[in-house]
């Protein structure tokens, strides 16, 4: 059975234009790379004090263990921060890898914002049930980093919206469904995180992440999750969009922005009251023609 907005109340406001790399992937692409090239080749050569700065950039982002140490140097941000630290090359390259291999069409499919939603619901979800590991029976204490949770998340959601898509991936080599292949690769994550505690993979990151995703796909509308987050992105545009300052009346009578759609003059007016809507009831709430209005006035922002 095919993922619908049906079965899982998950509903798309926007779909984007398809690109190979759309907005959001190419901006955590190229996040994530820079932070590591400055922490392995800037960072990892300098210190302070007699200590290597790489080890102070560790304890302040990645993420710390809260239960099972004495001395915890855990802090709110790690949460966040961590999904942008990877241990070594191999490890950002298949999170990377993965990341664009499973999250262009969702995000084409979903839009921009809610994949960055998703994408970091996932990665945070992912770093609470790492947080509480420590909790079980002979599970070992250890700083976390790595986006592998938030991958996880996504893989699932590609897996669920595309059952039957024929995916090839390290270690097998012939095509099998989407559906299938989430399944063993968390199967076999789980598994390994039971028998080897102390491995240095963070086995429950990973299914925490995919967790997350599910719950997220299908009581993420219904509990307006992404609505709240809508509304905090609408104040942060709002405080951020601005009219030019030349200003004149219209026909109407009503303050002109010296922007046009449609053959028509928009006036602030108008810009307002799609602001409003936005905080009222979220972004997806708008028409296609309030979302190009909106377009055609972010563009002239100041």
């Amino acid at each position: 059975m095919s993922y619908s907005d049906r079965d899982y109340n998950f509903r798309q406001p926007q779909r984007n234009k398809f690109s190979l790399f759309p907005p959001v992937i190419k901006a955590l692409l190229i996040s994530n790379v820079v932070i590591f090239l400055f922490s392995a080749f800037f960072i990892g050569s300098l210190s302070w004090h007699g200590q290597k700065l790489s080890y102070l950039f560790e304890k302040i982002f990645a993420l710390q263990p809260v239960f099972g140490v004495e001395d915890t140097a855990f802090y709110p941000w790690q949460i966040v921060t961590y999904l942008f630290l990877h241990a070594g090359f191999s490890h950002i390259f298949f999170n990377m890898l993965a990341l664009w291999m499973f999250g262009v069409e969702l995000e084409t499919l979903w839009g921009s914002r809610r994949f960055l939603i998703f994408y970091l619901l996932c990665g945070v979800g992912a770093g609470v049930i790492q947080l509480l590991t420590p909790l079980l029976p002979d599970m070992a204490a250890a700083p976390t980093v790595g986006a592998s949770g938030a991958v996880f998340g996504i893989l699932l959601a590609f897996g669920l919206t595309f059952p039957d898509r024929p995916i090839i991936m390290f270690p097998l080599f012939f095509p099998v469904p989407a559906k299938i292949f989430v399944i063993v690769y968390a199967a076999i994550d789980l598994i390994s995180g039971l028998i080897d505690t102390n491995s240095g993979v963070a086995h429950f990151a990973h299914l925490g992440g995919a967790f997350v995703g599910y719950m997220l796909l299908k009581h993420g509308d219904d509990l307006r999750i992404f609505a709240a987050f809508d509304r905090l992105f609408a104040l942060f545009e709002r405080r951020n969009i601005r009219i030019q300052p030349k200003r004149r009346r219209n026909t109407a009578g009503r303050r002109g922005t010296g922007l046009y759609y449609g053959g028509h003059e928009i006036t602030e007016d108008e810009v307002n009251n799609i602001l409003d809507k936005i905080s009222a009831t979220g972004f997806s709430s708008l028409s296609d023609e309030e979302k190009r209005i909106l377009y055609e006035v972010s563009k002239k922002k100041e």
